[in-house]
């Protein structure tokens, strides 16, 4: 799968459109999010490499999370994402785990096995080192699924160390999501 067939949506979802909400703390853009989903009567699920589990932490410290989140994969792994989420092995040989691709791929793979019309996918390397392949530390890849659409894919260049990149993966995946619902 070549990056032109993907809905990336980079240079928009990144300036303007995130910004404000990423102002604000996890738990406020986990409650809003929830919110957001109980009006739609959506659910969501998650495919968490790089942040380990913490978005799905997030969303469980909301109230009514049953009503809008029911699983989430933490599949730090290639094998944990072609088993879980079946990303394909071609896709991480040819583009590695952290890329536009496997993002998508896990994306995809998390509303089929959850059966849920909504994902979160994150996949990067939070440091301090990068990728064997040159890809700096810092670099994360967003994936959202939506309903009755392809995933929606961003890249992100974060800094600081790698709490502070988690923490900024999380709420930039959380942020994204929103925003990607309320247009």
């Amino acid at each position: 799968m070549e990056g032109s067939d993907m809905n990336s949506e980079t240079t928009t979802l990144q300036s303007e459109r995130v910004a404000p909400l990423l102002k604000l703390e996890i738990s406020d853009l986990a409650d809003r999010l929830g919110t957001l989903l109980c009006d739609k009567k959506l659910r969501v699920t998650t495919a968490e490499s790089c942040t380990g589990g913490q978005i799905a932490t997030a969303l469980c410290a909301c109230e009514s999370t049953p009503e809008f989140y029911g699983s989430g994969f933490i599949t730090f792994t290639d094998e944990a994402k072609q088993t879980l989420l079946q990303v394909n092995k071609e896709t991480l040989a040819r583009w590695t785990a952290v890329s536009q691709q496997t993002a998508f791929e896990m994306a995809q793979g998390a509303c089929d096995a959850s059966h849920e019309p909504v994902s979160i996918a994150v996949t990067g390397y939070t440091g301090p080192d990068g990728g064997e392949d040159g890809t700096p530390a810092g670099t994360v890849w967003f994936g959202w699924g939506l309903p009755d659409s392809e995933p929606v894919t961003v890249k992100c260049l974060f800094e600081g160390d790698t709490k502070e990149v988690i923490e900024q993966a999380v709420k930039y995946a959380l942020a994204g999501v929103i925003t990607l619902l309320s247009d």
